[in-house]
C-alpha cells in the first residue's frame, strides 16, 4: 500500500504487460475497488513503492497531461515554517506590511496542498490549538484575534470544513464564550467575515453536546434586574441573523441550522416556528433584487442542510408544505444559477424525505470487479455470470411494500426539468437527484422514470437536455438502476450522444454531451467500437480522454472488449491528447483489428468528412488514406462509390470533404496496387474512373467556392497525378492545367489567411501534373508545350497584381527539370526582375519574397555543372548573377503600414543563400569565390544583430549552419578559427538567438574581426535606434568593443 495521486490508497499487482492498480474509486465515483492498467512505460520503481508518470514529454499540439504536470508531494514539509508563522502572529499583527506578508506566505504554503489536502491531517489539530490559544488569550487585541481566525479559515478552505469541524473544542464550558464572541461581532463588517464564519462553524460543533440547553439558562434574571434571553433563543437568533448576510458566514449559518434544529430539545419547541419563519422569508423575498437573492439563498441553504441531516420522521410532516412553498417561488425561472442549483438540491432532499430509505432488490447486480479475473475468465465463467445477472433481474420484489406519496411525481417532474437547465451545475444536481430517488422506487415506477429520461434525447431538444439526460442515465447505471431490459433503448441513444455535434455560428456545441455519454459507457459492455471511435476521432481532447478512460473502465469491469489491453496501451489517456497523433497513427493501429476496421471507416465517411471544422475534415481524409490498406476492397467497392456523388453535391462542407477523401483513398489504393505488382486501375471499375474525372468538371460548373474548393480540387489533381492514372492525352489534363492557372490568378479574391494554402496546393498539384503527364518516353518535354507554359508563366511575373506575381513565381520554382531545360536563363531573368524594387511596386514585398524562394528551388531542380550551359545548369556563367540577385534581397528594408515588410524578403534571401551555397559546396565548391563568401557571411552577421527577434534568430541559425557545415566545409569563410571560438560547434543547437541577452554578447565580439566590423556595427546601430527596450538594454551592456574601435 502507498499513497496514490489522489490521496486514495492503491494496491499494485504486477502483470505480464504492466501493472494493475486497484484504487478505492472509479471513473464514475463508485466506492468500490477498481482496477486500472498501467503500461510499463508509465511505471518506475521508487523508494516508496511505485512512481506513476507520463512516460514521455507532451508532443507538439498536445495538452499537458494533468497527472504528469501535477506537483506530487509526500508530506507536509512546511510544518515547522507554519508553526513559526503562527507563533509570530503576536509580533507581526500590529504592522500592516508584516501582517500582509505573513498572510500571503501562509496562503502560498496552504495552496500547494489544494490537490493533496490529506497531507495536512496530522498537523490540523496542532495548528488549530496554537491559533485558539491566541483566541482564548484575554490579552489578545481584536485585530490579533481576527488574524488568528483568518488563518483558521485558510486552513479550512484547503482541507474542507467537514474534516476540520470535529477538531474544534466542543465542551460545555465552550458554549458561552463562543456565544459571547459572536454577540460582539458586526454582521456587516467586510473585514472580519472570516472570524464570523469560523465562530459559526465552531458553534455548530458545540451544539452537539448531549445536554438540554435549558440547563444552561439558570436564573434568567440578570444582576441589573433585566431578563436574559434563553440560550436556545440566542443561538436561533444568531442563525437567523447570519442566514440573511451576503458573505461566507451565510454558509456556516446553514450548517449551524442543520446541527442545531435537529437536536431533540430544539426540534420539539422550535423547529415548526423556524420553518414557518424560513417559508415566510422565502415568500416575501424576490430573486429579482440583490437583497432578495441573498435572503433566498440563505433560506434555501438552511432548508437543504436541514432536510439532509435531519431524521426523516422529523422532517416528513413539513415536507409537503416546503415543497408547495418552493413551487410558488418558481426558482426554475430565476436568472441566478446558484438559486436554481439550491432549488434542485432541496427538491431532491424533499423527494428522499417522502420515500422510505431502502435498497431496491430489483437492482442490477454487477459481477466480478477484478481486471485480472476478468481477463482470465473462460467461457463457462462468463456464462455463469450471465445467468446470475438474469436471475437477479428476474427476482420478484412482490414482498416489498412501497408507500409512494403523490408529491413524488411533482419532485421527479421538477428534476426532469432541471436536467434541461442552461447551467451544468444545475443539471448535474438534478441528475444526482434522479439517481437517488429512483433507487427508492418500485421497479415499474423506476422504469417510467427511465422512459421519461429517454425523451430528453430528441433532436427537438437542446444540447442542454442531451447533456442532462446523459448525466442522469449515467447516475442510474452507476447505481445499478439501469436494468439490462432497457439496454436496447439506451444504447442507440448513447451512440447518438457520442457523436452529438451541432454548429452554432462560428463554433459548435455538443462536447459536453459526448463527454457525459462516456460517463455512462462503463456500465454498458457491448459498444466497444463507438467508444474507440470517440477516443480516437472526437474533436475535443476532454471527450477523447473521457472515452479512453471509459474504455479502460470497461476493460477492467467486463474484460469483454476485443483486444482491450492492446488498444488501451496505444490509446491511453496521454496518447489521445494529441489530435493529429490520434487520427494519423493510433487509428491505423486500432484499424488493424478486424472488429474495428469497418466501424471506423464508416464513422469517418458518415460523420467526419462533412464536419463543420475544416481541420477535422482534412485529418479525416488523411486517416482514410492510412487505413485504406486494412480494407482495400471495402474502400474500392463501397466507400469510393458512396463518396463520388457527395463530391458533386450541394453542401459545401460535404463536397469539400468528399473530394479530399476521394483523392486520398485513390492515392492509397494505387500505391497498394503498385506494391503488389498490379495495375494502378486494379481496384477501380470504369465507373469509378469516370466519376473521378467528372469531379473537376462538375465542381467548376457549380462554382469553385473560393477558399475551400480550389485547394480541394488541386489536391485531387495532385493525388490522381501521383497515382499515375491512365489519363495521358485525355482532355481532362488541359482542364486541370486551366484550373491550376486560374487558382494562381485569383489569389487576390480570397482572404489573406487562405492565400498561402491555395498557392501551395496549386503549386504542388502543378509539380505532380507536370511530372506525370508532360514528359514523354525520352524523358523530355514537348517543345510546344514547354514554350507555351514557361513563356506564359514568365510573362505573368510582370503583372500589376502582387498576388499573381507571387503565385507564378512559386509555380516556376515548382517546374520539373525537363521543363526548365533550355529555358533556365529566361526563368532566372524573369524572377530577377520581380526582386528589383521600383517606385511602382515598392510595396510588393511578398512577390519579392516568393521570387527569391523560387530562385533557390530552380537551382536545386536543375543542379550544378561548372562547365555546363547556363540554359540548363547552375554554372560558372550564371552563378555570379544568381548570388547578386539573392544578396540584393538581404538589403531590403522596405516598410509600410504593415511594418517591416522587407524582413520577409531578407528572411527568404538568407534561406535561399544557404540553400544555393550548400548545393554548390556539395557539388562544385570551386564555383564559390572568396568575395561572394565574404559578402554572404558579412550580411548574415549584420542580420544577426537585427532588433527583431524572429529575423535575428533566422540569420543566426543560417550563419552557424554555414560556419559548421562540414560535408565538405564551406570555403573562404573569413576568420573561420576566430568564429568557431566565438560560436563553438556544441552551441549550434543550444544558443537562443531570440534572447537578446544571449545573442548580443557574442555578436559584439565580431567587432574585433576586421572583415565583419562594418556590417556588424551597421546592424548594431540599427538595433540601438529601435523601439525594443530589451534589445537596446542588452545591446548597451555589451558595447565595450565600441570603445576599442576609437583607439
Amino acid at each position: 500500500m502507498f499513497p496514490s495521486l489522489t490521496g486514495v490508497p492503491v494496491v499494485v499487482s504486477p502483470s505480464p504487460v504492466g501493472l494493475l492498480v486497484s484504487t478505492g474509486c472509479s471513473l464514475a465515483g463508485c466506492p468500490h475497488p477498481q482496477w486500472v492498467f498501467l503500461s510499463p512505460g508509465w511505471v518506475s520503481p521508487s523508494p516508496v513503492g511505485v512512481t506513476i508518470s507520463a512516460g514521455r514529454e507532451p508532443e507538439e499540439g498536445e495538452e499537458p497531461a494533468a497527472i504528469s504536470a501535477r506537483n506530487i508531494l509526500d508530506s507536509f514539509t512546511e510544518s515547522r515554517e507554519v508553526a513559526e508563522l503562527i507563533g509570530n502572529l503576536r509580533e507581526v499583527f500590529a504592522e500592516l506590511v508584516t501582517r500582509e506578508m505573513a498572510v500571503e506566505r501562509f496562503i502560498g504554503i496552504m495552496d500547494k496542498y489544494q490537490e493533496q489536502p490529506h497531507l495536512l491531517d496530522h498537523h490540523l489539530e496542532g495548528m488549530m490549538n496554537s491559533l485558539l490559544e491566541i483566541v482564548w488569550d484575554s490579552a489578545s487585541p481584536p485585530p490579533l484575534v481576527h488574524l488568528a481566525f483568518k488563518f483558521l479559515y485558510i486552513i479550512t478552505k484547503v482541507r474542507g470544513y467537514k474534516r476540520f469541524l470535529p477538531l474544534f473544542p466542543h465542551e460545555v464550558r465552550d458554549l458561552q464564550p463562543v456565544l459571547d464572541m459572536l454577540a460582539k461581532q458586526n454582521p456587516r463588517d467586510p473585514e472580519t467575515w472570516e472570524t464570523r464564519y469560523m465562530l459559526l462553524l465552531w458553534l455548530s460543533m458545540i451544539c452537539l453536546i448531549p445536554f438540554d440547553l435549558a440547563r444552561f439558562d439558570g436564573n434568567l434574571v440578570s444582576l441589573e434586574g433585566q431578563a436574559r434571553q434563553p440560550t436556545m433563543d440566542r443561538i436561533l437568533d444568531i442563525a437567523k441573523c447570519y442566514l440573511v448576510v451576503s458573505d461566507k458566514a451565510r454558509d456556516a449559518a446553514a450548517v449551524l441550522v442543520s446541527k442545531f434544529i435537529v437536536r431533540p430539545d430544539v426540534k420539539q419547541s422550535r423547529m415548526a416556528d423556524f420553518l414557518e419563519w424560513v417559508l415566510s422569508m422565502l415568500s416575501k423575498s424576490s430573486s429579482q433584487t440583490m437583497e432578495g437573492t441573498v435572503i433566498v439563498n440563505g433560506m434555501l441553504q438552511a432548508l437543504a442542510q436541514l432536510f439532509k441531516h435531519g431524521k426523516r420522521e422529523d422532517c416528513l410532516p413539513y415536507a409537503a408544505t416546503v415543497l408547495e412553498c418552493l413551487d410558488s417561488c418558481k426558482l426554475s425561472e430565476s436568472n441566478q444559477m446558484v438559486l436554481r442549483k439550491l432549488g434542485m438540491k432541496l427538491v431532491q432532499r424533499l423527494g428522499l424525505t417522502f420515500v422510505k430509505p431502502k435498497v431496491a432488490k430489483w437492482r442490477y447486480q454487477r459481477g466480478c470487479r477484478s481486471l485480472a479475473a476478468n481477463l482470465q475468465a473462460q467461457g463457462a465463467a462468463v456464462q455463469n455470470q450471465k445467468r446470475e445477472v438474469a436471475a437477479a433481474e428476474a427476482e420478484a420484489d412482490d414482498d416489498e411494500e412501497y408507500d409512494i406519496p403523490a408529491e413524488i411525481e411533482n419532485v421527479v417532474e421538477q428534476l426532469l426539468v432541471g436536467l434541461k437547465d442552461k447551467d451544468t451545475i444545475v443539471r448535474w444536481s438534478a441528475a444526482k437527484g434522479i439517481g437517488r430517488i429512483t433507487g427508492r422506487l418500485p421497479k415499474e415506477l423506476a422504469d417510467d422514470v427511465i422512459g421519461s429520461l429517454l425523451d430528453c434525447f430528441s433532436f427537438q431538444e437542446t444540447d442542454n437536455a442531451w447533456h442532462g439526460g446523459c448525466l442522469a442515465l449515467a447516475e442510474l447505471g452507476r447505481r445499478g438502476l439501469l436494468l439490462p431490459s432497457r439496454i436496447p433503448d439506451v444504447v442507440p441513444v448513447m451512440l447518438k450522444a457520442l457523436t452529438y455535434d451541432e454548429k452554432r455560428g462560428a463554433c459548435s456545441v455538443g462536447s459536453n454531451v459526448r463527454d457525459a455519454a462516456c460517463y455512462l459507457i462503463p456500465f454498458i459492455s457491448h459498444i466497444s467500437s463507438a467508444l474507440v471511435i470517440a477516443a480516437v476521432f472526437d474533436r475535443d481532447v476532454n471527450c477523447r480522454r473521457a472515452a479512453s478512460a471509459a474504455f479502460q473502465e470497461n476493460v477492467g469491469r467486463q474484460g469483454t472488449f476485443p483486444h482491450g489491453i492492446d488498444i488501451l496501451t496505444a490509446a491511453d489517456y496521454f496518447a489521445v491528447g494529441n489530435r493529429v497523433n490520434c487520427y494519423l497513427t493510433i487509428s491505423v493501429y486500432i484499424a488493424g483489428f478486424p472488429e474495428y476496421t469497418q466501424p471506423m471507416i464508416d464513422h469517418l465517411v458518415n460523420m467526419k468528412i462533412n464536419h463543420w471544422d475544416s481541420v477535422i475534415r482534412e485529418l479525416s481524409t488523411k486517416a482514410l488514406h492510412n487505413i485504406t490498406p486494412q480494407a482495400p476492397e471495402y474502400m474500392a467497392n463501397v466507400v469510393l462509390p458512396r463518396l463520388l456523388p457527395l463530391s458533386v453535391g450541394s453542401d459545401l462542407h460535404t463536397r469539400h470533404g468528399a473530394i479530399l477523401a476521394c483523392a486520398e483513398i485513390t492515392h492509397a489504393l494505387c500505391k497498394l496496387a503498385q506494391d503488389n505488382n498490379r495495375s494502378v486501375t486494379y481496384y477501380f471499375p470504369e465507373k469509378s474512373l469516370e466519376g473521378l474525372k467528372q469531379i473537376h468538371q462538375e465542381v467548376c460548373s457549380q462554382g469553385l467556392g473560393g477558399e475551400l474548393m480550389r485547394p480541394a480540387v488541386c489536391t485531387l489533381i495532385e493525388k490522381l497525378s501521383l497515382s499515375k492514372m491512365p489519363f495521358r492525352g485525355d482532355p481532362i489534363i488541359s482542364g486541370w492545367q486551366w484550373l491550376i492557372n486560374d487558382s494562381l490568378r485569383h489569389l487576390t479574391l480570397v482572404s489573406s489567411a487562405a492565400r498561402q494554402h491555395i498557392k501551395e496546393s496549386a503549386v504542388t498539384a502543378l509539380a505532380a501534373l507536370c511530372n506525370e503527364f508532360y514528359i514523354n518516353e525520352r524523358r523530355e518535354a514537348d517543345p510546344a508545350l514547354q514554350d507555351e507554359l514557361v513563356t506564359q508563366y514568365v510573362s505573368e511575373l510582370q503583372n500589376s497584381e502582387e498576388m499573381i506575381r507571387c503565385g507564378f513565381s512559386r509555380a516556376l520554382g515548382a517546374l520539373p527539370r525537363f521543363l526548365l531545360k533550355g529555358r533556365l536563363q529566361q526563368v532566372l531573368e524573369g524572377l530577377k526582375k520581380v526582386t528589383i524594387i521600383s517606385p511602382e511596386d515598392v510595396s510588393f514585398a511578398e512577390a519579392r519574397r516568393d521570387a527569391l524562394i523560387a530562385i533557390a528551388k530552380v537551382c536545386q531542380t536543375v543542379g550544378v555543372k561548372g562547365d555546363g550551359s547556363q540554359q540548363e545548369f547552375v554554372c560558372r556563367d550564371n552563378v555570379d548573377q544568381i548570388y547578386a540577385t539573392l544578396l540584393t534581397g538581404v538589403t531590403d528594408y522596405t516598410t509600410d503600414s504593415r511594418g517591416d515588410v522587407g524582413g520577409w524578403v531578407r528572411e527568404a534571401a538568407m534561406t535561399s543563400l544557404m540553400e544555393v551555397t550548400l548545393l554548390l559546396v556539395q557539388n562544385e565548391a570551386e564555383l564559390i569565390n572568396a568575395s561572394i563568401c565574404k559578402q554572404i557571411m558579412c550580411w548574415l552577421a549584420q542580420q544577426s544583430a537585427e532588433k527583431i527577434d524572429k529575423f535575428r534568430a533566422h540569420a543566426g541559425s543560417v550563419f552557424l549552419t554555414l560556419l559548421h557545415f562540414d560535408h565538405p566545409p564551406v570555403p573562404h569563410i573569413p576568420h573561420r578559427e576566430e568564429l568557431e571560438r566565438i560560436f563553438p560547434r556544441w552551441q549550434k543547437e543550444t544558443l537562443n538567438w531570440n534572447a537578446a541577452s544571449e545573442a548580443f554578447p557574442r555578436i559584439t565580439q565580431l567587432l574585433g574581426l576586421p572583415a565583419y566590423q562594418y556590417h556588424v556595427l551597421l546592424g548594431l546601430s540599427v538595433s540601438v535606434g529601435g523601439l525594443t527596450e530589451t534589445t537596446v538594454r542588452h545591446l548597451c551592456l555589451h558595447t565595450q568593443w565600441l570603445s576599442w574601435l576609437s583607439f
